[in-house]
């Protein structure tokens, strides 16, 4: 059995030889491991303040807000601020010609106003265990097939146990490469409402051209709601439902904010990959990142330009095009930055420093060598099947959005032929009502044009081995036009009467009948090569990376016993420290930590969506109508701070040494995105809205401010 001392092997370590910028530390770990560090660097609370299972803390403040953003609760009625991205979508899905919350805000002047959101959650940590000796228990002796077996069969018992017939839901993640286990356990709360948004030229302002960048002028912020039954319990959304009343929220503090000051974001963090050996490092910076890269210039020139003609389109692409954009943005930083760090070369000293300790401790031989041989042969094939899946992913599964349609209908004419006849009508149905969402957001010269560029290029860009020899005759056979002509066009799926009517009405046989439809035929070609051929392979393949990196892992922590190490994010509660500072990117260039109110004035140019100030904020700004959120005659907007964060981190409260709200986390800056992979204290800064913006935006843009009413707000 492993014992509890693995705990103190992995995680026991000093943390004053590694900066204090870098890190996602684990909340039950910190007064241990951090809260000293904390302390000297002007935090004034305790650890239990942070994280305590008994008594009300910080965590009990913070969600995971929907599937991949944080959220923070700021009044005791449910309040909850987040980032506008992360609440893009609901505000999107609310949003008409007619009523064109994107463009113009939205702001509920009563509870009775406030919008509900279907499929929204947020999930609220009970609390989290190290459970390592639990899910290696009996795994002892035992390798291969059957440790897995094991190991999957303890980490189900924790996981029923730990939801106590359905109140919670329950994960057990490894940490670590597998090194240690965590179990986490959340309530979730599923009525959560629209408060407030406000207009995309100031929650979105600066759109694509400031995304990860600095200086930034973004009001990324919205506010929802969350609502419980009467007994404050999680609910199904109804009227009857009542304001959830939290354990705790944040104060929000009007003091402002001084270079060298603490900062603490308290958030989720979704994936980092510190510690990956330099192949790995490799495929992503030549190959991976540039592939996702040239796929998404394809796909944004077609959106971006069906959205400039039509503002119907505008609205119902604006989603689809921010999540395509984020990414492919992130991605060119990143590779700049690896290139600039010369990360493959740090990355190959590293282990040739490793394999000199292996060496001097006789373990290189019978231990790490293989590891290593591993590496090399495991990363070969990965980076040949790794570049099929990002082929796949970016324009079969991502990328033309009928294909979505056709592989739920294919589910169901499986769930059809093998005799599960119930299946397949709880899912004709669920298709059925998802049908006019799907329609209200889709264009379908827009969809076409995406099928005519992308699919030449999933055949152009790939082995042959990869794909279907009569889909690529298809492909060569036609040209754009006829492509569209021929395949898309002759589809059931661009007729949405004719869909609808076969779903609500159609024989089972009919819709058997659909095996043939030109669309369905072409995607199930499809997706059989990339269920069989390549997403099996890189799973088999990623697994045997990771039992070697486990193995590597552990080796590492060895070497450098008596050093920090964290463990990689994997969205669950993290804390991340630092302070208020600015950065300089280049030689000549220093920026400053804040930015105001007056920048989004000198970026004002009407003629550009991204850029078209509001009238009112205009207004305000020339009659300095600034109220109490004035400072040297403008309003601050946005900071930034060396916390370590990554995806996930969005909307992440940022807290001042008395764990007040001064900002939320909505980004990073430009030379700093490679922080996933690799972190630089120089020029990695996380950036923030200043919450004084925020309330700023709220009371006098707004004429909201009943809604400050309900916050405690610190002077």
């Amino acid at each position: 059995m492993m014992k509890k001392s693995l705990l103190l092997l992995l995680l026991g370590l000093s943390l004053f030889q590694l900066s204090a910028k870098e890190g996602m530390w684990i909340p039950i770990l910190l007064e241990k491991y951090n809260l000293a560090e904390m302390q000297e660097m002007g935090f004034k609370l305790t650890a239990e303040d942070i994280y305590d299972v008994n008594q009300s803390s910080m965590k009990d403040a913070v969600v995971i807000f929907g599937g991949g953003c944080t959220g923070e609760l700021i009044s005791d009625e449910g309040l909850l601020i987040t980032n506008h991205h992360c609440g893009y979508r609901q505000i999107q899905s609310h949003s008409t010609v007619e009523h064109d919350y994107l463009t113009n805000g939205f702001w509920a002047m009563s509870r009775d106003e406030e919008l509900p959101n279907e499929r929204l959650t947020v999930s609220f940590l009970e609390y989290m265990e190290d459970v390592t000796d639990k899910v290696m228990d009996g795994t002892e002796n035992i390798e291969g097939e059957e440790k897995d077996k094991k190991i999957k069969e303890n980490t189900g018992r924790i996981i029923k146990e730990a939801k106590k017939e359905g109140k919670y839901t329950a994960s057990v993640k490894p940490l670590f490469y597998g090194n240690q286990y965590f179990l986490y356990v959340y309530k979730v709360y599923k009525d959560v409402r629209l408060v407030g948004a406000p207009p995309s030229a100031i929650g979105k302002f600066g759109g694509d051209t400031d995304n990860w960048m600095w200086p930034r002028h973004t009001g990324d912020f919205s506010l929802f709601r969350i609502y419980a039954d009467e007994n404050n319990e999680p609910a199904e959304y109804s009227p009857d439902n009542v304001p959830f009343k939290p354990k705790k929220s944040f104060p929000v503090s009007m003091k402002g904010i001084q270079p060298g000051d603490f900062t603490m974001v308290f958030g989720n963090p979704g994936s980092t990959m510190q510690y990956w050996p330099h192949q790995a490092v490799d495929i992503t910076m030549n190959q991976r990142d540039p592939d996702r890269i040239m796929l998404r210039d394809k796909k944004l020139d077609i959106i971006g330009n069906d959205m400039k003609s039509d503002p119907k389109i505008r609205i119902q692409y604006a989603a689809k095009y921010q999540s395509i954009s984020n990414a492919w943005k992130k991605w060119q930083g990143e590779i700049k930055g690896l290139k600039r760090l010369d990360a493959i070369n740090k990355k190959l000293a590293y282990e040739e420093e490793f394999k000199k300790w292996a060496q001097q401790n006789n373990t290189w031989d019978n231990k790490y060598k293989e590891v290593f041989v591993a590496f090399d042969e495991l990363y070969s094939d990965y980076a040949h099947y790794i570049k099929a899946y990002d082929y796949y992913r970016e324009i079969v599964l991502r990328g033309v959005e009928v294909f979505g349609q056709a592989r739920t209908l294919n589910s169901i004419i499986n769930n059809i032929e093998n005799g599960q006849t119930e299946r397949a009508e709880s899912m004709r149905s669920a298709m059925l009502k998802r049908l006019s969402g799907f329609y209200k957001d889709f264009n379908q010269p827009t969809d076409e044009a995406l099928f005519a560029a992308l699919m030449p290029e999933l055949i152009n860009g790939l082995d042959a081995s990869f794909l279907p020899a009569d889909v690529v005759e298809t492909i060569n056979k036609y040209d754009q036009e006829k492509l569209i002509k021929k395949v898309y066009r002759k589809s059931v799926l661009t007729d949405r009467e004719k869909l609808e009517d076969l779903l609500e009405n159609g024989s089972e046989k009919q819709l058997i009948k659909l095996r043939k439809d030109p669309v369905i035929e072409l995607f199930n070609k499809l997706n059989f090569i990339y269920e069989k051929d390549i997403i099996s392979e890189v799973r088999k393949i990623n697994k045997s990376i990771d039992e070697n990196m486990k193995v590597y892992m552990a080796g590492l922590m060895e070497m450098k016993k008596g050093q920090a190490f964290y463990p990689d994010a994997n969205l669950t509660l993290r804390v991340g420290y630092g302070k208020v500072e600015g950065y300089e990117p280049t030689d000549g260039v220093e920026y400053k930590y804040y930015t105001t109110l007056t920048g989004i004035m000198e970026k004002d140019n009407p003629a550009i969506y991204d850029y078209d100030v509001p009238e009112r904020l205009k207004e305000l700004y020339r009659n300095s109508d600034f109220g109490r959120y004035e400072v040297d005659g403008t309003v601050p907007v946005c900071f930034t701070a060396s916390n370590h964060t990554t995806g996930g981190n969005s909307g992440s409260p940022v807290v001042n040494g008395n764990g007040e709200l001064i900002g939320v986390n909505f980004d990073r800056c430009w030379e700093g995105t490679m922080s996933d992979i690799m972190y630089d204290p120089e020029v990695c800064r996380n950036i923030s809205l200043d919450i004084r913006y925020a309330l700023f935006i709220i009371d006098k843009f707004a004429g909201a401010g009943y809604l400050l009413d309900e916050m405690e707000i610190v002077d």
